[in-house]
């Protein structure tokens, strides 16, 4: 069993801090801010990432809220089962191909956004004004060069 040291030692020099578990950490405090709003409108992380794509793109189909959402397939079924019985989605039927399921924010989705986006814009301005707006947008195009990367050739997404 390796020490501590040794599995150091074992790593180039300038990896010795994890990217993953940097990227993480960094989630994490981004998140904390945004957590209690969520839950304040009995909304989870993965929901309001579905909700928000579909605030942003109108109707879009399954496959493509997963990628915009990054949720794997399995948990959005799940998930969009329970907010079209919430009331937050609607489905329907794609009039050129009836195969086609095509999903869009409904009212009450609507409603719940513009509820959030008041104190989500306040917390983005506020980490902004500690970080630097410029910084921010430097990390993310930095995080868009790293994610278009697809290290191990894989597009993959959150459970």
């Amino acid at each position: 069993m390796n020490t501590p040291d040794e599995t150091k030692d074992a790593l180039p020099r300038e990896r010795r801090r994890s990217l993953a578990i940097g990227l993480l950490k960094a989630r994490e405090a981004v998140m904390s801010h945004f957590r209690p709003i969520l839950a304040d409108h009995d909304v989870t992380e993965q929901q309001w990432r579905v909700i928000r794509a579909l605030s942003e793109a109108g109707t879009l189909d399954a496959t493509e809220v997963a990628e915009k959402a990054f949720i794997l397939a399995p948990s959005l079924t799940r998930m969009l089962r329970s907010l079209e019985e919430r009331g937050l989605i609607t489905r329907h039927k794609d009039k050129e191909d009836g195969r086609r399921v095509l999903l869009r924010l409904a009212p009450v989705g609507q409603a719940v956004i513009d509820e959030v986006m008041p104190d989500s814009r306040r917390v983005y301005a506020d980490i902004d004004a500690r970080f630097g707006a410029e910084r921010v947008e430097e990390l993310l195009d930095m995080l868009e060069e790293l994610a278009a990367l697809k290290l191990d050739g894989k597009a993959g997404g959150e459970e």
